[in-house]
């Protein structure tokens, strides 16, 4: 009888899958810690493979709106600016500090 061939499939860290991605340890972990992302728990850790990184890339992929090409008219027109009614001001004034209280007493 043949023993079944143990394919390897490379595990990543999330340090290594944070410098792939551009983003820090602490996100993929917290993205891990609250399910966003796919992972695997090994040995008390985190560890990520080859598919779980291209699902995580198509997970934040943003892809462009059914509006079709903006021209650079559209995109350069100016905003018409809206007068602010005028209203009268309060004028904010900070607290003195309680340890300037606590000398004067």
């Amino acid at each position: 009888m043949d023993a079944p061939e143990l394919v390897r499939t490379p595990l990543y860290r999330p340090a290594e899958v944070a410098k792939v991605l551009g983003c820090s340890e602490w996100w993929i972990r917290e993205q891990a810690r609250k399910r966003r992302i796919p992972f695997s728990w090994i040995g008390g850790s985190y560890r990520f493979t080859d598919g779980h990184l291209t699902e995580i890339i198509r997970l934040f992929e943003v892809r462009p709106t059914e509006a079709g090409p903006v021209s650079c008219e559209q995109a350069q027109e100016p905003r018409a600016r809206v007068p602010r009614a005028v209203q009268s001001v309060t004028r904010l004034r900070a607290r003195t500090p309680r340890r300037a209280l606590g000398a004067d007493q």
